[in-house]
């Protein structure tokens, strides 16, 4: 899946009354979507190499909320994820590429989200139960925390991944679970937000990686809700968007990093859902479909998907629900732990 933006562009200005502007372009986002592999003649397909295993997760998970979980060919879905795969169990971005946490956590949603996982077993380099010891090799097992890869960056991001791959693969036990309750605890902050590692700023994206592996361990009784939510209600502008953190600017993608964190803790009721849908709505390119970051801007299936993923946790008619908690179809989370 390609991370080429455009050729779209989000919506008009901000108080542009296009009806139909105001209502979400189903087909026309899953024909873009499906339209991305195809512009292997642009440059920005082949730089944009290093987020390809990313892009399948982001196209594929808001095609099936928006209830097309059939627009991707299944068995070709499949071969570029294997193909993606070192015999150590880690994924790359792309075939050739390092293995990774963050590639590997989109490997593991990807074949949870199509009912494909058997084929770690049956096909792939390593199987599921080697995907799971490469996701655990990379915990410091002093600190909790983990890394991305070999060469050691560590961030709460790799510390979510990780516990959200391995709980949908059944394999928690092989990592410490308690050292990385512990970091994450060691990561909030005064105002109640969480940051990239302990006494960093507080940033919408660390609060949604910090709260969700919270969630994901069942200990959200470590959250001070009030404070959190507070902090995360200030983050809508005027004009209905979202931003990660004070005197920013608004953008799409924080329609999921902050209203998923007030839905874990039960405080989205706390902003302005109405005026939220309006602005994500309002950054769709109506007539070649993709959202963007914010009106005026090219679409790209990042913000396209997180867009999407936002407008389902606000309740927008005629969407799939998703989870909030693992970013992926809530029927399909069900199905994991049934």
């Amino acid at each position: 899946m390609s991370l080429v933006s455009g050729p779209g562009r989000g919506g008009s200005a901000i108080n542009s009354t296009r009806p139909d502007e105001l209502t979400l372009r189903v087909e026309k986002h899953v024909d873009y979507i499906k339209s991305l592999d195809s512009r292997k003649d642009e440059l920005e397909y082949w730089l944009t190499e290093h987020l390809r295993l990313n892009g399948v997760y982001w196209g594929l998970t808001a095609l099936h909320i928006l209830g097309y979980p059939d627009a991707l060919p299944r068995s070709e879905t499949i071969e570029f994820i294997l193909s993606c795969q070192h015999t150590n169990g880690g994924f790359g971005a792309a075939p050739g590429h390092d293995p990774h946490m963050l590639y590997t956590v989109s490997a593991v949603q990807i074949l949870v989200t199509i009912d494909a996982v058997h084929v770690l077993d049956s096909k792939g380099k390593a199987g599921k139960e080697k995907v799971g010891n490469f996701i655990a090799s990379l915990q410091d097992r002093e600190t909790g925390i983990f890394a991305g890869d070999e060469w050691g960056e560590t961030d709460t991001r790799f510390l979510y991944g990780a516990l959200n791959a391995l709980s949908l693969l059944h394999l928690t036990s092989l990592i410490d679970l308690p050292k990385a309750i512990k970091y994450v605890q060691a990561c909030a902050n005064f105002d109640g937000g969480y940051g990239v590692e302990p006494g960093a700023e507080s940033h919408a994206g660390q609060v949604f990686t910090c709260v969700s592996a919270l969630a994901i361990a069942g200990r959200l009784d470590l959250v001070d809700k009030d404070r959190l939510g507070a902090w995360l209600s200030e983050r809508q502008l005027e004009n209905g968007g979202l931003n990660g953190r004070p005197e920013k600017l608004e953008d799409v993608c924080y329609s999921w990093w902050v209203v998923t964190s007030l839905a874990t803790i039960d405080r989205l009721h706390w902003i302005d859902g109405d005026r939220l849908m309006k602005f994500i709505l309002r950054c769709q390119d109506p007539d070649m479909g993709g959202i963007s970051d914010r009106p005026g801007n090219m679409v790209d299936v990042f913000h396209t998907f997180f867009g999407i993923a936002g407008l389902s946790l606000l309740k927008y008619s005629g969407l799939k629900e998703i989870d909030p908690i693992y970013a992926m179809p809530k029927e399909v989370i069900e199905r994991v732990f049934s």
